[in-house]
């Protein structure tokens, strides 16, 4: 009887073994929930606390940079320490650091203690980051890479949709309740990870009953897939995290004469969108491909990117904002699935730099968008951001085709340390 094919090549029989999503993807996804659902919480009154010190907007934005530069100057650190001590350690230190520090922050003294605990909060921070992505990849199947790194940043937006909602409620209480409240979900988190998650283990190379040596960062840093996800994540730092949070307010208030409010009505429907297209696209991810996911997703929203600066009205500029929402989830998953299948074993260095990518973009790009935007135009402020898409689709033409060879099914080996 000839076999009936299915959408993306998938047959009953595959998915009858194909590998499932593990106890650790479930947890890491709960942690990410709660720590944004602290972190949208702070970020709607983290200004306007910070103006009560009596300060003016430059120092407002000094504590906002404070804990990115922090983020990005830790990040190398985070690989060595997570090579010397494991990612559920490093994990579980990072989020206490930031717990400790935003707690800290709601009983400050002054403007430059205030800036001293939300630069710590960067350093906790990127612990974090770079521990959960390290363990996230090197514990899952190359083939529902995609689908894992889906279901994590599935916990992150739906956290970041809670949290402002949840903000705006504690701080008719007081402006200090929201950083209590963000200490007390890491607080949550941190023993999520410390009582849920497994032990490391490293999966035996070829079923010899050894652990998989590690692969050598040279190697990994000449991999083109490596170097592809690399530039995407600039591009997303400095287009998403940077140019399309600062200047999309502005353009509501001043070129659409529209109410604040609006932006944040955008923002929310775009990221409902972005939500909805994960499970799809972390599917495409894993069974089409990541070299074609890159270059159809980045091209999409170089498109979009570009045209927001010449949205008419508010509900044409919500749907473009929605259409790069859905080229988002395409964006977040297939870079993060490429650094697994180029690292492999590397351990946490890889991950150290693919995540500094991305903060030097959010450090850079806001910066250049703000002055292209006030010397010579928004529109170019926005292009500038859709040409580093086009170089980074551009430059994934050359990652190899099709997808990352699946390994033997073999149990996994402990390693001769638990980390």
């Amino acid at each position: 009887m000839r076999r009936i094919r299915f959408p993306f090549g998938s047959t009953p029989s595959r998915t009858a073994n194909e590998p499932r999503l593990g106890r650790d993807v479930y947890v890491l996804g709960v942690i990410a929930f709660f720590v944004m659902v602290g972190f949208g919480v702070v970020v709607p009154v983290l200004p306007v606390y910070v103006k009560s010190f009596g300060v003016g907007n430059l120092e407002i934005g000094a504590v906002v940079s404070a804990f990115a530069l922090m983020r990005f100057v830790a990040s190398p650190v985070c690989g060595k320490l997570i090579d010397w001590a494991g990612e559920r350690t490093i994990l579980a230190v990072g989020i206490g650091i930031v717990a400790v520090s935003s707690g800290l922050v709601g009983i400050a003294g002054s403007y430059p203690q205030l800036l001293l605990l939300r630069g710590a909060g960067g350093i906790g921070s990127a612990m974090f980051t770079v521990a959960a992505m390290t363990l996230l990849l090197r514990t899952t199947a190359p083939g529902i890479r995609g689908r894992a790194v889906g279901f994590y940043q599935g916990g992150f937006l739906i956290g970041g949709m809670a949290g402002p909602a949840l903000g705006g409620l504690l701080a008719t209480i007081s402006l200090t309740a929201p950083f209590f409240f963000y200490a007390g979900t890491l607080a949550v988190a941190g023993v999520t990870g410390l009582v849920l998650l497994q032990p490391a283990t490293r999966v035996a190379a070829g079923g010899t009953g050894a652990a998989a040596p590690l692969l050598p960062l040279r190697t990994v840093l000449r991999d083109p897939r490596f170097r592809a996800a690399c530039l995407a994540n600039f591009s997303q730092g400095w287009s998403s995290f940077g140019v399309r949070g600062a200047l999309v307010p502005v353009l509501v208030v001043e070129v659409l004469k529209g109410p604040s409010a609006w932006t944040g009505i955008a923002f929310a429907i775009a990221a409902v969108a972005q939500t909805l297209a994960l499970a799809p696209a972390s599917r495409f991810v894993d069974t089409v491909g990541r070299k074609p996911a890159i270059i159809g997703a980045f091209l999409v929203a170089a498109v979009t990117i570009t045209a927001i600066p010449f949205a008419p009205n508010i509900v044409l500029l919500t749907v473009l904002l929605c259409v790069y929402g859905v080229a988002a989830a395409f964006m977040g998953t297939a870079p993060a699935a490429s650094v697994g299948d180029a690292a492999g074993s590397a351990g946490g260095r890889p991950v150290a730099i693919f995540s500094m990518f991305s903060d030097f973009g959010a450090i850079v790009g806001p910066l250049v968008a703000g002055l292209l935007a006030d010397t010579v135009s928004y529109p170019a402020a926005f292009l500038l951001g859709g040409l580093l898409f086009v170089a980074t689709s551009l430059y994934a033409l050359r990652m190899p085709g099709g997808l990352p060879a699946q390994p033997a099914a073999e149990p996994p080996v402990i390693d001769p340390v638990d980390r």
